[in-house]
């Protein structure tokens, strides 16, 4: 296969993959039973590849049991970054975030929050924790080897099926990544990658830190991460944001076909956008005649792929990730606009990808300890995704929800529905973590009504099972990611109270576009 095709293919599922049923959970585990013993850290510079500019991260690392069934067996390290609370008087504890995936390094989310503008009474309040979870980035990396000339598959979402036959193609794809996978990890690790011993590493972190209770806000893939930390660790959890929900603790085969839901959902308010454009980028006058265009596109595509490299499969994967926030839209349309004329030049529509969504590294691993952060990503989520929850094991599971999805949410259903590497995955270790109800109240979910990767119905799901512990904030808007990274008003305000204060509100509220509280 093209060697630039694929390279392509993995940044868009990366860039999707970022800023994104229950079944009978493990017990919730005490701070005794998952906690590393406190460690004293040695602040100091970040690594280079950091961001980090001005100077104001401090990193350390936290040395965790790679399988606390065995404590006192093989350690790893995980590595964090501290943004210190710029008023140590006004400072109430520490805050840990993540950013989603998994698979994604969290060590510069907080200046990137800051920069997009924390309110300075959280930067104050707290100081704010990031950190790479284990098998990421500085954090005992894993590779599955993957390299940019191998890959029929890279991803968390496969290809849009066509048909029964072009499923029961990609579980030969998806198998052959898992035996891979498998075959690469020569030192276990990936056995014990799993959003269970990520929360696990959460309360050792407080611990190493000498915090009593530690606060936390969760993005995307982060909202199972915080409501696994709020379950296993009720003791330990201060105040807990979760924000563009899965759904659970986990993400499994409903929670990945949720994808389709989720652009059915939202993309309604992209193709007012275009409507309204139309004398600029000319896809379609009226918001049906949008729909209808992406459509013909990716059809076409899917028959003649420009110059072999951007196929039906790309476009839509491309579309789906720049559906993410508004300020995507732009490059959105010219993207379709690339590849509406008759003669589209790849290499134009490849610079409108890059310039769009981000590409990370990619090719061989660098060494046996630091993979490349294109391997890296997508060995850490398969990893996570795959030991959380057991798959459907029989390719006629795949098939049928490909067909289902697809006539229940055409726009992206049958890629969300494929079948994944984790049908040929070794068995979890352990039962995914069972959201626990009984509690203290202090679990804040918000969530865009309209968001591509995470909709709506993921923040209704935590809430329901959560109960009294927890209070949702709807808002009447669109795009993945909410508090700070979203512009509403309400949200913001809601939440900030939350994490300041501990204001809660007393029942579940929607916040209006115009930022008005109901």
């Amino acid at each position: 296969m093209n060697r630039r095709r694929d390279v392509r293919r993995g940044a868009t599922l990366l860039a999707v993959l970022g800023l994104s049923g229950a079944l009978i959970g493990v017990p919730a585990a005490t701070a005794d039973e998952g906690t590393a013993p406190a460690t004293p850290l040695a602040w100091g510079e970040c690594p280079a590849d950091v961001p980090n500019d001005p100077p104001l991260l401090q990193c350390a690392t936290v040395p965790v049991p790679l399988d606390y069934g065995d404590p006192d067996g093989e350690r790893i390290e995980i590595m964090i970054s501290r943004l210190p609370s710029f008023n140590p008087e006004q400072r109430r504890g520490i805050l840990l975030l993540n950013p989603g995936g998994p698979g994604g390094s969290g060590l510069d989310l907080s200046t990137l929050l800051s920069s997009q503008g924390l309110p300075n009474s959280v930067l104050a309040g707290y100081d704010l924790i990031g950190v790479d979870p284990r098998g990421v980035g500085h954090s005992a990396p894993v590779s599955c080897g993957f390299t940019a000339d191998d890959t029929d598959y890279f991803g968390n979402i496969p290809p849009y099926a066509v048909d029964e036959a072009a499923v029961a193609e990609q579980a030969r794809i998806a198998q052959g990544v898992a035996e891979q996978c498998a075959a690469n990890d020569v030192d276990g690790r990936l056995r014990h990658l799993s959003t269970a011993n990520t929360a696990r590493d959460l309360d050792s972190i407080r611990a190493a830190l000498g915090e009593e209770k530690a606060s936390f806000l969760g993005y995307s893939y982060g909202s199972a991460l915080g409501a696994a930390y709020a379950s296993m660790f009720p003791d330990t959890a201060d105040r807990v944001v979760l924000d563009s929900n899965i759904g659970d603790t986990h993400l499994d085969y409903e929670g990945i076909r949720r994808f389709g839901l989720g652009l059915e959902e939202m993309f309604p308010d992209f193709a007012d956008w275009a409507a309204a454009r139309h004398d600029s980028y000319e896809l379609g006058s009226t918001p049906e005649e949008v729909r209808e265009t992406y459509f013909d596109i990716a059809e076409r595509l899917d028959e003649n792929p420009v110059e072999g490299v951007v196929d039906g499969t790309l476009f839509r994967l491309a579309t789906f990730g720049g559906l993410y926030r508004e300020a995507s839209y732009g490059r959105t349309a010219q993207l379709w606009q690339s590849v509406s004329v008759s003669d589209p030049a790849a290499q134009d529509v490849l610079a409108l990808l890059d310039a769009d969504l981000p590409v990370l590294p990619s090719g061989p691993p660098t060494g046996a300890s630091e993979p490349s952060a294109f391997d890296n990503s997508w060995s850490a989520f398969l990893a996570v995704t795959c030991n959380d929850a057991e798959w459907p094991e029989d390719v006629e599971t795949y098939q049928r929800g490909v067909a289902e999805d697809r006539e229940a949410y055409p726009l992206f259903g049958a890629a969300a529905a494929n079948i994944m590497p984790c049908a040929y995955w070794q068995e979890p270790l352990e039962e995914p973590v069972e959201i626990e109800s009984d509690g203290p109240t202090n679990v804040l979910i918000v969530q865009n009504q309209r968001d591509p990767a995470t909709p709506s119905r993921g923040g209704e799901l935590l809430d329901e099972k959560f109960g009294d512990r927890s209070r949702l904030v709807s808002v009447d808007g669109s795009g993945h990611g909410v508090y700070v990274l979203g512009d509403n008003p309400c949200a913001l305000n809601v939440t900030t109270r939350f994490l300041v204060h501990g204001d809660l509100p007393e029942k579940n509220i929607t916040c209006a576009a115009d930022g008005t509280a109901g």
